[in-house]
């Protein structure tokens, strides 16, 4: 991976990480796209260049950081049900080559997002409480977004909003939950990556600066996405990204019918 595809991967990163439209199946699309080899490397910047787009969230959101004990509560409950994405890494790990697997996740997430603000339009008091049951509901939904194309975002704010939260509440609690999530999934390959045999070459001076960089676009271009997407969220509602789920899924599995291939192998 050169400087120059890297910076392109986190330019994506930052726009799709929290919009409901899959940024993990966004970057497999975009280095497919790109011809990017397959490498330990590749796959590791993958996950870790979602450091940057968690520091927007805290930059953006610091002073709901300092709520109180009761919100790091909330949090680490709806985060409990990760252990089971834990246990199935491996696999988890071997879905991320497959294009097909992104477009059909594309296609049937954009068929929810359609009708998700018709199906939960009777959001509660922006002041009603988030009980722990409520979190750990919500914190389920995140289960099926292991699967790449799915979206983690989009998940989390169907689950949230099945639970009577609002759009805007509910966007705003997956950025939370996106915090401890990706924190701790990028950890995880990075201690992987460390006890591997590729370790060295995996860490070289070039590799981290291309890492470190890419953090920096992230880091920048998901403040601009998280700011625009809660304005556009509250005036417009899901519609548009379930549309827009379904085209660019269909667009990919039409290449792949007639025989193009954009599967990394």
């Amino acid at each position: 991976m050169t400087l120059f595809e890297a910076i392109i991967v986190a330019i994506v990163e930052g726009i799709t990480e929290f919009l409901p439209i899959s940024s993990t199946g966004h970057m497999i699309i975009t280095q497919a796209i790109l011809g990017i080899p397959p490498s330990e490397f590749v796959n590791a910047f993958t996950v870790n260049i979602q450091f940057g787009a968690i520091l927007s969230v805290i930059v953006l959101y610091w002073k709901r950081f300092f709520q109180g004990w009761d919100f790091y509560k909330t949090i680490a409950i709806a985060c409990t049900p990760l252990i089971i994405a834990y246990l199935l890494s491996d696999t988890i790990d071997a879905m991320f080559g497959s294009v097909l697997i992104v477009a059909i996740a594309l296609v049937v997430g954009g068929v929810f997002l359609i009708f998700v603000d018709k199906w939960f339009d009777r959001p509660e008091n922006e002041k009603t409480k988030l009980t722990n049951y409520k979190a750990l509901y919500i914190g389920l939904f995140q289960i099926i977004a292991v699967i790449p194309g799915v979206s983690r975002s989009a998940a989390t704010i169907i689950g949230g909003m099945s639970q009577k939260l609002s759009r805007k509440r509910a966007a705003e609690f997956s950025f939370f939950l996106a915090v401890p999530t990706m924190f701790a999934a990028s950890v995880f390959k990075l201690y992987k990556l460390f006890t591997s045999e590729a370790s060295a070459q995996v860490f070289s001076m070039e590799n981290i600066h291309i890492l470190l960089v890419g953090n920096a676009v992230a880091f920048i271009v998901a403040m601009i996405a998280i700011k625009s997407f809660i304005a556009f969220l509250a005036r417009y509602g899901f519609k548009a990204f379930g549309y827009y789920r379904i085209a660019i899924g269909v667009i990919i599995l039409i290449l792949l019918l007639s025989g193009h291939s954009l599967t990394i192998v």
